[in-house]
């Protein structure tokens, strides 16, 4: 227990509670405020406003920042990520992966090999030297190492399927770091690699995982968005994300209301709709100044700087869909568009598609290697006849616009549903690699005819930083966080008043924990010296999912007060009359709050 001549002082910003040097510590097994750094700030009143998730994180006590996009985590939010890690040990070991720890170290020779170390990439990569002047990486993934490791250890399909898994710090130059743990320049991830001795086990290995990832996704208790996603960086032709719904995010997910059409923004490309789409006629009778919001044009260049991709889109649609044009015309520079090509490339061009004595084709460039690729977004055959050899954008063989995705409009995969847009936040990655890494860095096996192939690969992430970032974000409210039972530094936490003795508090105590070699719960008590009203503050603040209140009814009539806001229930059990029904509350609760009942 603390001792009574614990100091207060007040500063401006925050009330900070000064404790002596010397405290007491009790070591009977119990988990204990008293035993634990709980380091929470209180805001006066008249500097209350509208807190992140990142904000309560800092002032419940889960971490500090060091540096710009760095973090350290304290006890409470340390207890947090070992419980995600816990989480995803018993999913991971669901599908016989094992589990390794990879050094944060990497060769750059290494990614040179597997032809990632290119320009744009080398600038998200913090780089390191030696004395001897090697040259390495601080890893954001780890592809190359574990393919390595691989190449050099299995050599038969009879050594296959293997699967391997961390959970390690990585490292990226973000640009500019923001909001917290969701996008930092140091973080941790799961990372799972799989091998596979040829294309048919490896899509297997494949579904298994996502099967295993929608198992973890369930047992946090928050629904989650999977969408079809664009493989980037990371190479291979199927990708899947798992997503949170959170004004936070950074991705935009498109869904059918019909079907099981689920898809990055990345990916989206609509199909053309004659009823959105402008025709000559209501072109030619609209005034000169409805004139630009009919159909707009949009200019892009090649990468190698010798074509110029000229678009023309609904103009009422804003800007285009940088993916649908990608879709039809994949070596746009997406970097430059627009007024950069324009002053950079075209002397002068019919900046409006809809002048009647502009030939659309003529377009005049500073550049003289460059070659035109017209596209028309609207695809109205009256249209089309008018812009001469127009060809008409496909992709997978339907007819498209250029147009970015609005809600409401008709799914591209079927002919009845719907779409909607989410902003959310991206907690979780798929990747079938398929020969990506094993054909560059030469992992490979003798197969059945005893010929050597390349191994199959697959990758699977799970950004726990981030996902710690944005539970915190998603399930906050004004009181503080609310952590998902599953991953909650204490699922209950028990707050005596003066009117409970120890021995009173430890046997409400030792009734939830059940066994204590097998616990049920993970239970603390707030044995430390304040208020009453002030731990229990304070336990809202910090995001306990239940919270055992022993208060005035205890004194009374022997009854403890259960919390859970989340499911906002408030409510009285006698204790003393039957030593289960507190436990089996609980147990019914927690159940609700993870969604299994």
């Amino acid at each position: 227990m603390l001792s009574k001549y614990a100091l207060r002082q007040k500063t401006a910003a925050s009330l900070v509670w000064l404790r002596p040097s010397r405290r007491w510590v009790q070591d009977d097994a119990r988990n204990r405020l008293s035993n634990f750094w709980v380091p929470t700030q209180r805001v006066l009143d008249n500097d209350k406003q509208p807190e992140s998730g990142h904000d309560l994180l800092v002032r419940a006590g889960y971490l500090r920042q060091a540096h710009s996009g760095i973090f350290h985590l304290l006890p409470l939010g340390l207890r947090v990520q070992d419980k995600v890690e816990r989480l995803i040990d018993k999913h991971m070991q669901s599908i016989g992966a094992s589990k390794v720890s990879l050094s944060s170290i990497s060769s750059e020779e290494l990614w040179q090999r597997s032809g990632r170390l290119d320009k744009g990439r080398a600038s998200e990569l913090l780089h390191l030297e030696d004395r001897k002047g090697a040259k390495y990486l601080l890893s954001p993934t780890h592809e190359e190492e574990i393919t390595t490791i691989i190449a050099n250890a299995v050599h038969s399909y009879k050594e296959l399927p293997l699967r391997l898994y961390q959970v390690s710090r990585k490292y990226r130059d973000e640009l500019r770091p923001r909001q917290g743990l969701l996008r930092g320049r140091e973080f941790v991830m799961k990372d799972l690699y799989t091998f596979d001795s040829n294309a048919k086990k490896a899509l297997e290995t494949y579904h298994d995982v996502r099967r295993a990832y929608s198992a973890f996704m369930k047992e946090l208790g928050l629904p989650h968005l999977l969408a079809k996603a664009d493989s980037g960086n990371m190479g291979g032709s199927l990708s899947h994300e798992y997503h949170f719904a959170s004004p936070d995010g950074e991705d935009t997910i498109i869904k059918c209301n019909s079907c099981e059409y689920s898809v990055n923004e990345e990916l989206y490309v609509a199909r053309y709709d004659p009823r959105q789409a402008p025709l000559p006629r209501e072109i030619n009778n609209s005034a000169e100044s409805d004139v630009s919001s009919a159909v707009a044009i949009e200019h892009y260049v090649s990468k190698d700087g010798k074509t110029l991709c000229t678009i023309y889109y609904p103009g009422n649609d804003g800007e285009p869909n940088i993916y649908a044009v990608k879709a039809v015309f994949p070596d746009t520079d997406s970097a430059l568009r627009g007024e950069q090509v324009r002053k950079q490339y075209v002397l002068s061009s019919a900046d409006s598609p809809l002048d009647g004595s502009s030939d659309y084709q003529q377009i005049s460039f500073k550049d003289p290697r460059l070659s035109l690729h017209t596209f028309n977004s609207t695809t109205d055959p009256e249209l089309v006849e008018a812009i001469q050899n127009s060809p008409i954008p496909r992709h997978e063989d339907k007819v498209i616009t250029f147009a970015k995705a609005q809600a409401g409009e008709q799914c591209p995969n079927c002919n009845s549903g719907t779409i909607s847009l989410h902003q959310a936040v991206e907690i979780g990655h798929t990747f079938h690699l398929g020969q990506r890494y094993s054909k560059p860095l030469e992992a490979n096996v003798l197969n059945e005819n005893n010929k050597k192939v390349p191994i199959e690969m697959g990758c699977h992430g799970i950004g726990v930083s981030r996902l710690i970032g944005a539970v915190a974000s998603i399930l906050a409210d004004d009181k503080g966080l609310n952590w998902p039972f599953a991953i909650a530094p204490f699922q209950v936490i028990i707050v005596p008043s003066t009117h409970a003795t120890s021995s009173e508090v430890e046997a409400v105590y030792d009734r939830i924990v059940g066994n204590r070699l097998v616990p049920e719960f993970d239970v603390a008590i707030d044995d430390r010296e304040r208020q009453l009203g002030w731990k229990l503050n304070d336990a809202d603040l910090v995001g306990y999912p239940f919270i055992v209140v022993m208060g005035n009814m205890w004194r009374k009539k022997q009854m403890v007060e259960l919390q859970c806001r989340r499911l906002g229930v408030i409510m009285d059990i006698a204790v003393h009359i039957s030593a289960s029904e507190l436990v089996g509350t609980i147990r019914e609760m927690s159940a609700r709050l993870q969604g299994t009942v």
